[in-house]
């Protein structure tokens, strides 16, 4: 048989036509939205209203309203960068929703505002010390906003001129770029860089550009409003601007935002640098054409600053020494006297803390009183427990000097119809079409067992309906996955009964023994 295909972008449509028989397959897949469905993909915020009121149901979140509300409090004071070296504890059950108002708070806080998150099992995994792991952790989550003012040519292009060169490699090209405003017209030389640069950008006649002094940086802003007819047709990407008004070369401020860390890694890779690199001889032609020889550093900003770059996105940062950060935090100190720059206190967010050792608590003790702390949110599921390092129990396994800082936030068990919404939630984001009396089943599953495994069973089922070539997911199709994915339960029954047959059991199952496997099930 012969087959036509047809393929259009970007929505995928296929059609396949046999030449003895009529069978048409026509499916249309959205292919700019690739996302993955995670555990906490469906939390868009707090859901709290302007006056710091929790929703019943909004942004994901469900429940919680005391919780909600007092993180909600938490926020707006980040917000307001009224609040600093403060630390906060979720403590509640396992599956009550703390990693989920954690993942609200980042949600809720503006894009500027550093959050970093970290497990309190990591600090033991990295190739560092844990005092070190946890100093990184704090200067991710404290954000500096730089101000400085730049130089730039903003305007309209005129006319772009490229004097190529008759025999290829005789010399490098050269050009003339005009360039206006509404007050004036200017002609400007170009070089073999800059010319590069217009052509990578595509700049033509008719587009208004920006061009940084310092850096030769350009950065397209738009077409102008004057030649919007220049085309019958463009694209929906096209953005027309106004022409600039006054001089050509303007002053501009620019604000930069950036971590504490991403500053200790590039000095911290800069200094490296300099002690690989050498002073070197070279030979400075001034403008009236006399020579003479100096000793000058090379030029190693560019090599330094890549260097800090590549440590960043690698994370090969390693221990960075402490008198790099002084001189830093001496710098930044001067920058916020004068007015360039201030501190955006940011969040740093640790679950499983109960995980840390006493020497951990003991740093972050001393962290929180320094002037540039973040608000520190830590989140534990366990009760009284002993504090690791240590012979000495505790509420959370934390000591009580640290737990006396923190402002306690609980969270409650959800109720049964908080899981039901819940499940609707998630039935959504994951895309599964089911049943009402489906959701009820699966509703009394979470009762009875734990929300975490009724939200597993979403997509399984779906896929026991999908392979009978159903469209709705049935009860049938929760009590097969359910028959086929064990929980807690009924696996701890299991293993009770049949662990003599288990290696190395410790437990030998008696008469007497009957009411501790039915506890530890409970």
């Amino acid at each position: 048989q012969v087959f036509n295909l047809t393929l259009s972008l970007p929505h995928t449509k296929l059609t396949v036509e046999p030449a003895m028989a009529e069978l048409k397959l026509s499916e249309t897949r959205d292919l700019t939205r690739i996302e993955r469905i995670g555990a906490h993909s469906h939390i868009r915020g707090l859901g709290l209203d302007s006056s710091l009121e929790p929703r019943s149901v909004s942004d994901g979140m469900v429940g919680q309203t005391l919780a909600r509300k007092a993180a909600g409090v938490i926020v707006q004071m980040v917000k307001d960068g009224k609040i600093a070296g403060r630390a906060v504890l979720l403590a509640g059950q396992p599956g009550t929703g703390k990693t989920a108002i954690a993942m609200g708070m980042a949600k809720s806080i503006s894009q500027e505002t550093p959050f970093a998150m970290l497990a309190g099992s990591e600090l033991f995994s990295l190739e560092m010390s844990k005092t070190e792991a946890l100093m990184q952790a704090f200067r991710k989550s404290i954000g500096v906003r730089i101000k400085e003012e730049t130089e730039i040519i903003e305007g309209e292009v005129v006319e772009i001129q490229i004097d190529r060169p008759a025999v290829s490699g005789a010399a490098s090209k050269t050009g003339k770029l005009t360039l206006k405003t509404t007050e004036m017209e200017t002609v400007y030389d170009l070089g073999a860089k800059m010319i590069e640069a217009l052509g990578k950008d595509k700049v033509q006649s008719g587009d208004v550009i920006a061009i940084d002094k310092a850096s030769g940086k350009i950065t397209k802003l738009g077409r102008s409003f004057s030649r919007s007819r220049d085309y019958d047709a463009m694209g929906p990407q096209t953005k027309f601007v106004q022409c600039p008004d006054g001089e050509l070369q303007k002053r501009k401020e620019v604000v930069h935002c950036v971590t504490l860390h991403e500053i200790d890694v590039i000095n911290s890779s800069s200094e490296r640098s300099q002690l690989l690199l050498r002073k070197t001889k070279s030979k400075i032609v001034n403008a009236d054409g006399a020579s003479y020889a100096s000793m000058q550093e090379p030029n190693i900003a560019s090599y330094q600053w890549t260097q800090g770059f590549l440590a960043l996105f690698t994370g090969d940062t390693g221990e960075i020494r402490a008198e790099v950060r002084e001189q830093i935090d001496t710098k930044v100190a001067e920058w916020r006297e004068e007015g360039k720059a201030e501190i955006v206190p940011g969040v740093l967010f640790i679950d499983e803390v109960h995980m840390l050792d006493i020497e951990c608590f003991s740093f972050l003790n001393r962290a929180l009183e320094n002037d540039m702390a973040p608000i520190l949110v830590v989140a534990t599921n366990r009760g009284i427990t002993t504090i690791r390092g240590t012979n000495y129990k505790s509420p959370h396994g934390i000591p009580i000097d640290f737990l006396d800082r923190l402002l306690i936030i609980s969270t409650q068990p959800y109720t049964e119809e908080d899981i039901r919404k819940i499940l609707d939630i998630r039935c959504q984001e994951e895309d599964v079409e089911m049943s009402e009396d489906a959701k009820v089943l699966l509703t009394k599953i979470g009762v009875d067992t734990s929300l975490r495994y009724a939200i597993h069973l979403i997509t399984s089922a779906a896929l026991a309906c999908q392979k009978r070539k159903g469209k709705l997911v049935e009860m049938e199709d929760i009590s097969r996955v359910y028959g086929l994915f064990w929980d807690v339960k009924r696996s701890t029954q299991y293993l009770m009964e049949y662990q003599s047959q288990y290696m190395f059991s410790e437990m030998p199952m008696g008469e007497g023994n009957e009411d501790e496997a039915n506890a530890m099930v409970a």
